[in-house]
């Protein structure tokens, strides 16, 4: 168990808090959903309760080391000031700067200060000017944020997973560090569900590869007791098996893997449920994630798909028989969508997941949702607020359920 906020002493110190404001802006630099702003008042909240003085850092977009004035953190910091109902100071340019530094240096307790975008260095993602790996320049450039503070908060579940300055780097020159509440809850909701689920243990994945999502089915098919699978991952398992799969996205070189993963499961008694009927099309538009007015869109009898045709999503009876599954178990982690998500009339699946997930944990289950498209999916449908947890990290939460360490946790010291 990592050391948390409420473990370590902030009172009128100067804390330097990691989050992720990487928010979408639209061509007027105006924010267009503001939910990771919002994730971070706990913590904020908590530490103006405290009278600390917050400095916050964040990175938005890919400036890739340079600096791009339609990535700046200011329209955050006038967004997080209207929420809050105070002003929060801003230096742009560079969060590093003599100016930034100073405006650090005389920040007063329960007053907040956002600090430029961290990757206008390149620094920060441990590269040099010219792009090339330079772990000296990150090491030097994380001991320059932590000399702007006493205390270091991680609260950027989304950026964990990665070894980055401000993540791992800066905890080596901190001597005070914990997780902030958005990780501390991020942290107790996956650990749990992975390392003491409340059984019947169900996962469900979705997705487009299954290479993407090896690691994760090989880790939960040693914790869970069935598992879903859905999406263009579902082709790769049944053509693996000799069902004809048509035209749909298959990862040929994945099959005897596919094999593979479905011997261990029977070997550890693992309920590995697979669609057994799908709605197929012959046309999809791709780039403009629309069916074209032309395309014949069919439900199969069965697993087969005939040449020509692709699945884009799980047919009626694979609903009704997942929906089975769901009802009856007590922990529940979903990640990855059951169809082309994205495009109206081949999200039923998804959609019907999204409600059957909600249903059960109304009904007493621990639910656990990660993944761009599968929170889209509970937020699209509006059950949400009925979810026992939503991670605010794709790729973190993903690693997770990987079973790896991640190194913006890892280096974080432990409770005593």
């Amino acid at each position: 168990m990592k050391k948390t906020l409420a473990d370590i002493d902030v009172k009128r110190k100067k804390v330097l808090v990691r989050v992720d404001y990487n928010v979408p802006v639209d061509a007027n630099l105006k924010i267009i959903n503001d939910k990771r702003i919002m994730s971070t008042l706990p913590t904020i909240e908590y530490l103006l309760k405290k009278n600390a003085a917050i400095i916050l850092m964040s990175h938005l977009g890919r400036p890739k080391g340079k600096v791009i004035p339609e990535m700046s953190l200011k329209p955050v910091a006038d967004r997080l000031g209207e929420v809050l109902g105070k002003p929060v100071k801003f230096v742009g340019g560079d969060c590093v700067s003599d100016e930034s530094k100073k405006a650090a240096k005389d920040l007063k307790p329960g007053q907040i200060l956002l600090l430029e975008n961290l990757r206008f260095h390149p620094e920060e993602e441990g590269k040099n000017a010219a792009g090339e790996k330079d772990k000296p320049s990150m090491n030097a450039f994380a001991k320059e944020l932590a000399s702007l503070c006493e205390v270091f908060v991680q609260d950027a579940f989304g950026t964990v997973h990665r070894s980055h300055a401000s993540t791992a780097g800066i905890v080596k020159y901190i001597k005070d560090a914990a997780v902030g509440f958005l990780v501390e809850k991020e942290l107790k909701f996956l650990g749990e569900a992975l390392e003491n689920p409340v059984r019947p243990f169900l996962a469900i994945l979705g997705g487009a590869k299954v290479s993407d999502k090896i690691n994760v089915i090989e880790n939960l098919l040693d914790k869970v007791d069935s598992i879903i699978i859905g999406g263009a991952m579902a082709y790769t398992f049944l053509k693996a098996q000799g069902v004809s799969t048509g035209v749909s996205l298959v990862e040929d070189g994945k099959l005897d893997l596919a094999l593979d993963l479905l011997k261990t499961a029977k070997e550890r008694k693992v309920n590995f449920l697979l669609p057994v009927d799908h709605v197929i099309t012959n046309k999809v538009d791709f780039v403009s994630k629309s069916m074209p007015s032309d395309a014949v869109v069919e439900t199969t009898i069965d697993e087969a798909i005939c040449n020509g045709f692709m699945g884009v999503d799980i047919g009626i009876k694979s609903i009704e028989k997942f929906a089975e599954v769901v009802k009856s178990v007590k922990t529940i982690v979903w990640n990855g969508p059951l169809g082309i998500f994205e495009i109206d009339e081949f999200s039923k699946g998804t959609v019907e997941i999204a409600k059957m997930v909600a249903d059960a944990t109304d009904e007493g289950a621990i639910s656990v949702v990660g993944g761009g498209d599968s929170v889209s999916a509970v937020k699209k449908v509006g059950v949400d607020k009925r979810i026992s947890h939503i991670s605010t990290g794709g790729g973190a939460s993903l690693e997770f359920l990987e079973g790896k360490d991640l190194p913006g946790i890892a280096i974080l010291p432990d409770k005593k």
